[in-house]
């Protein structure tokens, strides 16, 4: 079992940036794969970016590449999504997913946090 929590989300100006953190419980948090997906209101939750077990390999939405980072740190089970010049149309619940893969489909997801919220005005 694998408890994640979410935090960082808040509201932010265009162009302006935050850093969001998910915090995973359990030992096994470094074998998993991580992934950061959202859902804006009316909208079908969305890939945005993971990064494999050792953080070797990472991937992107094209809608964020050269924006947003993904990266973590084993030893204190945390994985953050550092994301720069946001621009309104990334207003979403941001989600925060494990699982025994790095992958872009929501449906190889184990583990979900509770989501944390981004509002950015324009």
């Amino acid at each position: 079992q694998v408890q994640l929590v979410e935090s960082g989300g808040g509201l932010v100006q265009a162009g302006g940036s935050l850093r969001l953190s998910c915090a995973a419980s359990g030992r096994t948090f470094s074998s998993y794969g991580m992934g950061w997906f959202r859902q804006a209101p009316g909208k079908e939750r969305e890939f945005v970016a993971a990064i494999s077990w050792n953080g070797g390999s990472t991937y992107y939405a094209d809608s964020v590449k050269g924006r947003f980072t993904i990266s973590r740190d084993n030893a204190k089970n945390t994985v953050y999504l550092q994301m720069n010049s946001l621009k309104p149309e990334d207003t979403a619940v941001y989600y925060c997913a494990a699982a025994r893969m790095t992958s872009r489909l929501s449906r190889e997801y184990d583990y979900w946090g509770q989501g944390t919220q981004v509002t950015v005005s324009s």
